[in-house]
Parts: structure tokens; C-alpha cells; sequence
């Protein structure tokens, strides 16, 4: 039979604990060192086989809610959550991975090692993917986010999405504990390593190939944002002032070659869409301007739109936003379409909080576009996080993405997830150019949409019903 937990250790389960925590402090959050979020786990599957299931469990939730407290002035003090909402978006975490951990932990105990580490990312997805499909925030904090630095590991994203990169997160760390756990057998400790080795091995070997594939074609795109006033009416005279300064900031970038200019979410409140300065610059300039604005000139829906003013077209293309954030953005009527550019390369639109969602990406998937333009506006000390996700819909669907953020980020992303430009909002006036890489690229993801997720609910099944099966003796 598996050997029995020791009797409670106070001092060896804190400092477990205490571990996990400091490295699950910066393992996560709005910039995490994408390392040693595969680590944070550790120290408390270590200790799970060796107390009893509660102090296990207890580890688990404490490691990761104290950790989780990296996000205090981010939640309080600058979306102003109460403090129910930030106890349950610290404390989610902690309980996933308590829960995770106790499935580790009884199928270890009960002989079943390989799947005592298989268990463990399984979970994790399953619990993941469920809140993905309930969460008015989509995928927000998915911890397969933390890896956008690691460029060769998120490129699994093409195959199995977001699902995969959480996957191989939670495995490595479940199968080294494994290594050193008192119950696992030898044979058991090989095929776990062996497993959890040739998935890695493979999931490198197939980024590092995909990272060599050459552009078709470059694009020159220029983003700028400018932080002050905030959403000023064009009829009024701070409105006007900051037109003016867009539109300075718009021949600068096309002197510099740009051939699209991205301007950031709702800089305008107007209840004309056609903009006449911006239509004229397109036209004079032969440049594309997107910009967007809060458009008030429906009496019965007022509208987070991008509109887009192309040098050869009669009228502007317009794009309603999909997704509004809860409480922030209430006055708005959601869309509920999809707009392509004409012409080539395909060109699609998107704003901000579109890009936390999959139906996004799979649209525009749908669609063969190679681009998309979407313009943002972030909390200041969120915009590398909120980059880098809607980066990740790029690497899981297979498009570039230009984005300029105000109080963010402006970044040129290829389809790899690739930042070949990027200068920060988040304090100042910013503006940049570069040149984008663009491919035709069909992934996986795109086609078969959340199989990896599906297959993870059913595996999780598999392991609900091992974990409760008679146990056996250890060979």
C-alpha cells in the first residue's frame, strides 16, 4: 500500500507555504516573472502527500491568496473594487489550487502517481475553462498569460489555445513533486518524467520551428496616444485643441512612413462619425486613420465605436465594441458584428476588452484576416497585462495585431505574439512606428476552436472517478 501522510508538522508546512506564496507573489500579477510561475506550485505539492488532506488543502488556498495580495493596489485603489469582489478574485485562486491539490493528493495516496500528475493541470484547465465560459470578464487572469515571455512555450497556443500553456504550466511542477514523493514507485516516477519530459521537449521544439516561419509581408503602422483631456466632445474647445493635436501626431507618423495610424479608444465623444479633419488627412495623406470615439449620434444607443477612414472610400468603416466592462461602461449598446476593411491585406477591427474574449479571435479567424486593429484604454499599471492578452488572441488564431492603448500600452505584435514595438501611455503622451510583420496563417485553435478544454473536462472525469475507485497496492 501507499505510505500514510506524517502527523501534522508546523514549522515544515508554513514554511512550504510561505514559499509557495513569495513565489506565486511574483510568478503572477500584472507583470509576472513567467518562470517562476511553473515553481509557485511546488512547495506545496511537496508537502501535500506528507499532511493530512486538510493542512494540504489549507497550504494550498493560503499560498496562493497571500501571493494573490500583489494585486491589492491594482483592485482597490485603481478600478476601486469592493471588497467582496477582491476577495473573491484573490481568493479564486487559492481555492483552485486547492482543490487541484487534493485530487493530487488522494490519487497519490491511493498508488495512482501518473495520474496524481496528470490530475493536477487537468483540474486546473477544467476549473479554468468553466469560468471562461461564466466570467463576464472572459479569460482576465487566465495564469497561461504570465508565459507571453516565454515566446517558444506560447506558441502551443496555435494548437491547443490558451488551455495548452496552462496545461504544461501545472504539469511540471506536479510531476517533479512526484519525483520526490514517499508513495510513488519508481516505475511510476519514470513514466510521470518521461511523460512530462517528451510534452515539454515537444511543445519547444515545435515553438522554436514555428518562431523561424518568414513574413509574407511588412506593413509600416503608427499608434499615439495622447492622455489629456479625457474624451472631450469635437463641439467644444478642449475637444477641438486635442483634434488639432491628433491630427499633428497623424502627419508626423505618415511622414515617417506609416500607412495606418491607430488613434485609442473612445478619444472623442461626437455625434458626427464623419469627422471631417480626419477624413481630409486620409485623403490628402493617402493613410488610413482609425480612431476611436463615443459616438452619441444614434437618440437610442450611444456606442463605444472605432471608425476607420480609408483614403479611397466615400465613408468611414465602423466597428461597435462586443464586450463592456461591468459598471465602467453601462451607457453603451454592444455590437454585434464584424467589420473587415476593404482591400489587401485583410484588415479587421476589434476595441479593448473584445480581445479577453475567444468569440474574437475565432470571428476574425473565420474570416482569413492577417491584421487587426484595435484601438484601448487600460488602468495605467495594467498595460502590459492587457497587451499581452490581446497579443495571445493573434498567436491562438494567427493574425497581427496593432494596438495603442491610452494609459496602456502601444504595441506592433506579429501572429507568433512577437512585440517588434511597444512605448508605454501609462504616464505620458506616447507615439510610435514600426514595421509589422504579416502572414496567411490557419491554426489549429482557429479550426477546432476549445478541444484541448473539452478534452480536459473529460479527463478530469477520469480522475474524479480513479480518485474514488478502490485503492489499490503499489507495485
Amino acid at each position: 500500500m501507499a505510505s500514510k501522510p506524517d502527523g501534522f508538522a508546523p514549522l515544515t508546512w508554513l514554511a512550504a507555504t510561505a514559499l509557495s506564496a513569495l513565489i506565486w507573489w511574483f510568478g503572477s500579477g500584472l507583470q509576472p516573472v513567467c518562470w517562476m510561475t511553473w515553481l509557485a506550485p511546488l512547495p506545496v505539492l511537496w508537502l501535500a502527500p506528507r499532511v493530512r488532506a486538510p493542512w494540504a488543502a489549507l497550504a494550498a488556498f493560503a499560498a496562493y491568496a497571500v501571493g494573490g495580495l500583489n494585486q491589492w493596489a491594482y483592485l482597490h485603489s485603481y478600478l476601486g473594487l469592493p471588497i467582496p469582489f477582491i476577495a473573491y478574485a484573490i481568493g479564486t485562486p487559492g481555492l483552485m489550487l486547492a482543490l487541484c491539490v487534493l485530487l493530487y493528493r488522494r490519487l497519490l495516496l491511493c498508488g495512482r502517481a501518473l495520474a496524481a500528475a496528470l490530475a493536477m493541470p487537468t483540474a486546473w484547465v477544467a476549473v479554468e475553462y468553466i469560468n471562461n465560459l461564466l466570467s463576464p470578464h472572459g479569460t482576465f487572469a487566465n495564469i497561461g498569460y504570465t508565459q507571453m515571455d516565454a515566446l517558444a512555450i506560447i506558441q502551443i497556443a496555435a494548437v491547443a489555445g490558451l488551455w495548452g500553456i496552462g496545461f504544461l504550466v501545472l504539469l511540471l511542477p506536479a510531476a517533479i513533486a512526484v519525483q520526490v514523493a514517499p508513495q510513488a514507485t519508481k516505475r511510476a516516477r519514470i513514466r510521470t518524467g518521461a511523460i512530462a519530459a517528451l510534452l515539454m521537449i515537444a511543445t519547444v521544439a515545435y515553438g522554436g520551428w514555428r518562431l523561424q516561419t518568414p513574413a509574407t509581408a511588412t506593413m509600416r503602422i503608427g499608434l499615439v496616444s495622447l492622455e489629456k483631456p479625457i474624451r472631450p466632445a469635437l463641439t467644444e474647445a478642449d475637444g477641438q485643441v486635442l483634434e488639432a493635436r491628433y491630427v499633428a501626431a497623424v502627419n508626423r507618423l505618415a511622414s515617417s512612413g506609416a500607412q495606418i495610424v491607430l488613434i485609442p479608444e473612445t478619444s472623442f465623444a461626437t455625434t458626427d462619425a464623419s469627422i471631417p479633419a480626419f477624413a481630409e488627412l486620409a485623403k490628402q495623406r493617402n493613410l488610413t486613420v482609425a480612431l476611436g470615439i463615443d459616438f452619441k449620434g444614434d437618440p437610442h444607443a450611444e456606442r463605444n465605436t472605432l471608425t476607420v477612414f480609408q483614403p479611397s472610400a466615400m465613408s468611414p468603416a465602423t466597428y461597435y465594441k462586443h464586450h463592456l466592462i461591468p459598471g465602467f461602461e453601462s451607457q453603451y449598446t454592444p455590437g454585434d458584428s464584424y467589420t473587415l476593411l476593404g482591400g489587401a491585406p485583410r484588415i479587421g477591427l476589434a476595441i479593448c476588452k473584445d480581445m479577453d474574449f475567444h468569440d474574437i479571435g475565432h470571428a476574425y479567424s473565420a474570416r482569413d484576416t492577417q491584421l487587426l486593429l484595435v484601438p484601448a484604454w487600460d488602468f495605467n499599471i495594467d498595460g502590459w497585462l492587457h497587451s499581452r492578452m490581446a497579443i495571445m488572441r493573434g498567436v491562438e488564431s494567427g493574425f497581427a495585431i496593432a494596438r495603442a492603448a491610452r494609459s496602456g500600452r502601444l504595441t506592433l505584435s506579429d501572429d507568433r505574439g512577437r512585440v517588434v514595438a511597444e512605448a508605454s501611455s501609462e504616464k505620458h503622451d506616447a507615439e510610435l512606428v514600426g514595421d509589422l510583420p504579416l502572414r496567411e496563417t490557419h491554426t489549429l485553435y482557429a479550426r477546432w476552436g476549445d478541444w484541448f478544454a473539452w478534452l480536459d473536462l473529460i479527463a478530469l472525469a477520469a480522475c474524479l472517478a480513479l480518485a474514488f475507485l478502490p485503492r489499490r497496492a503499489s507495485t
